[in-house]
């Protein structure tokens, strides 16, 4: 596992010194969903845009298996403050290849079912899982851009995001963006690493020094031990993902048919050539994930130092969200300030229990980068 940690500041430039320009990176919001998600994606969009895009007026593309209804289309374009185009994803890109054995894939569903695995039976899961591991960033409307962010139907945004994250990783040669790590469940992909270690045999031109092996891996590549990025809040440089090593890997893996006789994902793919990595924790969660965001968090300790925990407020710049004691602090000697202190305490040990766990969740902006 690599050591990085929500409290240690890294090296190098950080995403609240950003001075505000005029400037843009050529990118694009993104959005996956569905008719019926209409008023859970138009929540997300006017989170977005109150925390957000009101000021940097990025585009949006929204992509589903069918076409959008009027409805759908006027209700978000009245409430983005930039252009919106809808799409329709090609049916070769989200629907299951003919060539895949169906019956081999249904014992494969009905087993996980029997099993209480987690989306075990879904074939539409399944069609998503596939569509943004390899052709998401082939659809004619996001070839126009080089970046996107990827923004869910139905998730919150605690923060105001006051950098231009794009813009940031461009500048900082950084490739991808993670909100969260967590634990895969085993069960979903149990032949996924053999395939993975028999695509390095054939192609070991792909593999990079500096790559995140150590990540995945505690052995040195022998096995994994199941920690990936969750995709669902990425923003990231797909330049990277059209890419010719990106591109045979997930070819091969899409030959195995492990999109539909098992659960694959795109979780393991981050050390098959090398790129940096920061951590992207804006404040933001999904519906079934609630955790405090780091901007709250950090503002628990400023008050600690100098009021009272009760008292706290989201502090809106990372300027003012101090991390240990300031030097204009009041020595801590009362009864309530150690009271506090100790509530404190108590707070950073169950938030590093949850990051050990993989389940460390938003912040206000990026602290933690490594290659």
């Amino acid at each position: 596992m690599p050591n990085f940690h929500w409290w240690k500041t890294p090296k190098g430039p950080q995403p609240h010194e950003q001075v505000y320009s005029t400037r843009r990176a050529d990118a694009v919001l993104f959005m996956l969903c569905k008719n019926d998600q209409l008023w859970d994606a138009a929540r997300s969009v006017r989170e977005i845009e109150d925390r957000f895009n009101h000021v940097y007026h990025y585009p949006y593309v929204f992509l589903n298996e069918v076409s959008f209804t009027s409805e759908f289309r006027y209700v978000i374009s009245m409430i983005a403050s930039s252009k919106v185009e809808f799409g329709v994803i090609p049916r070769d890109h989200w629907y299951q290849p003919e060539w895949i054995d169906e019956a081999k894939a249904t014992l494969s569903r009905h087993a996980m079912v029997s099993e209480d695995v987690i989306y075990g039976g879904s074939v539409s899961y399944r069609n998503m899982c596939r569509f943004n591991s390899g052709f998401f960033f082939r659809h004619p409307l996001m070839q126009r851009y080089k970046w996107y962010w990827r923004i869910e139907p139905g998730v919150h945004f605690h923060c105001d995001i006051q950098f231009d994250p794009f813009l940031f990783m461009q500048d900082n040669n950084k490739t991808y963006a993670f909100t969260i790590s967590m634990v895969e469940f085993e069960r979903t992909i149990p032949t996924l690493w053999n395939h993975i270690r028999d695509f390095v045999g054939l192609h070991p031109e792909y593999i990079a020094e500096g790559n995140a092996l150590e990540f995945i891996s505690d052995d040195g590549g022998e096995s994994y031990n199941l920690c990936h990025f969750w995709s669902n809040f990425e923003i990231a440089n797909m330049e990277f993902w059209r890419g010719e090593a990106y591109a045979s890997f997930f070819d091969y893996l899409e030959s195995k048919g492990g999109f539909y006789y098992e659960v694959y994902d795109r979780s393991s793919s981050s050390f098959t050539s090398q790129f940096t990595v920061m951590t992207h924790r804006d404040g933001v969660t999904p519906p079934f994930i609630q955790l405090l965001p780091r901007c709250f968090l950090r503002a628990i300790k400023y008050n600690f130092l100098t009021k009272s925990v009760m008292n706290m407020r989201p502090l809106r710049t990372a300027q003012n969200m101090t991390i240990g004691r300031r030097a204009d602090a009041p020595a801590i000697h009362s009864t309530t300030s150690v009271r506090h202190f100790k509530r404190v305490v108590r707070a950073r040990k169950m938030l590093t229990i949850l990051e050990l766990h993989q389940i460390s969740m938003a912040s206000h902006v990026s602290t933690n980068f490594y290659v």
